[in-house]
């Protein structure tokens, strides 16, 4: 269970200046098990909606893999699946309405869930242009490892291992960089009207103070979408919004907020 803590940490982050840093609390090492299964609750509750954002995040994997296909470049795989984990965030809004509207004893409903995008628009949408940038950052990155590649090296494992642990290395340091930009980013700015830079140094911040329980949700989170490819994205259906849901919860425990929250 997350906790405030005994003295305010104090860091370069908080003491940078460019923005205001919402406070945090501390987290606990089972807290993300926690998440999940507050997530459960949340889907059985909202099974509809579930379904449909499910099956939308289904949709977009297989679209990319259709990519794929057709143009025969096999080595946009990694690229794409870390440019998936950055969309996600942003499209997984929806989903954190839903839990957003069962928390306050409300009805959820598709409309409201689709309005969400609108309630710190301005800023929001900043958000969306940055995954848009870090994404084709990633991709043009992945271009030059690829670029890299001698053509005449035999395809075997062997002589592929460099250039596959290099991508790997690369791929792992940019997908943690993206934990702490986007963890808790999207939530903030749907529930409280901030600007942008305050809501991704907030998240940075948090994610920061609780390595141990945030490495441990993003593995859980890397693990999903694991999963999902491995059963032809058919997974999404269902891990997706769990996740998504999850995050919600991730978002109340870890940030301080003006209200109370208490667990049924």
């Amino acid at each position: 269970m997350s906790h405030h803590f005994k003295e305010t940490p104090e860091n370069a982050i908080t003491q940078s200046g460019i923005a205001r840093v919402i406070p945090c609390k501390e987290l606990d090492v089972g807290d993300p098990i926690k998440w999940l299964s507050l997530a459960l609750r949340d889907a059985m509750r909202a099974p509809g909606l579930t379904l449909f954002y499910g099956v939308l995040f289904a949709v977009i994997p297989w679209f990319i893999m259709y990519l794929v296909e057709m143009t025969g470049w096999h080595l946009v795989i990694l690229p794409a699946i870390v440019c998936f984990m950055l969309v996600g965030p942003f499209l997984a809004a929806g989903l954190y309405d839903v839990s957003w509207e069962m928390e306050k004893g409300h009805k959820p409903t598709l409309r409201h869930s689709l309005r969400a995008m609108r309630r710190n628009a301005f800023n929001e949408w900043g958000f969306a242009i940055l995954l848009m940038v870090m994404m084709i950052f990633w991709l043009r990155v992945a271009s030059l490892i690829h670029a890299l590649y001698p053509p005449y090296i035999e395809n075997d494992l062997e002589s592929l291992l460099p250039f596959l642990a290099l991508g790997t290395i690369v791929g792992a340091g940019f997908t943690l960089a993206m934990l702490f930009i986007t963890a808790f980013t999207q939530p903030i700015l749907m529930e409280r009207k901030v600007d942008l830079a305050t809501a991704v140094l907030t998240s940075v911040n948090a994610v920061w103070l609780n390595k141990v329980p945030m490495l441990i949700w993003g593995a859980i989170i890397f693990t999903t979408v694991a999963i999902g490819y491995v059963t032809g994205f058919i997974g999404f259906i269902v891990l997706m919004p769990i996740i998504g849901y999850a995050s919600w919860h991730a978002y109340i425990d870890a940030i301080e907020t003006k209200r109370e929250r208490k667990y049924e």
